[in-house]
């Protein structure tokens, strides 16, 4: 009885782990991103502090995405 109660919580546990997660939906200020360019000789803007760079020069392209950190 014991042991069959331990493979049912067992089987229970791997199957509540494999089930599928539902993606979460891309931000729609993700979306809303201009696409950077990369442009050789367009000067490279110096950021102290915090601000919005309007038009970034980047030399490698990613998926767009939002991060948020917390930094307490």
């Amino acid at each position: 009885m014991w042991a069959q109660l331990a493979f049912a919580i067992a089987l229970a546990v791997v199957s509540y782990a494999l089930q599928p997660r539902p993606k979460l939906p891309t931000p729609a200020a993700a979306t809303e991103m201009d696409n950077p360019t990369a442009s050789a000789g367009t000067p490279l803007p110096v950021v102290f502090g915090t601000m919005t760079v309007k038009s970034p020069n980047f030399l490698g392209y990613w998926a767009k995405e939002i991060h948020e950190y917390d930094t307490d």
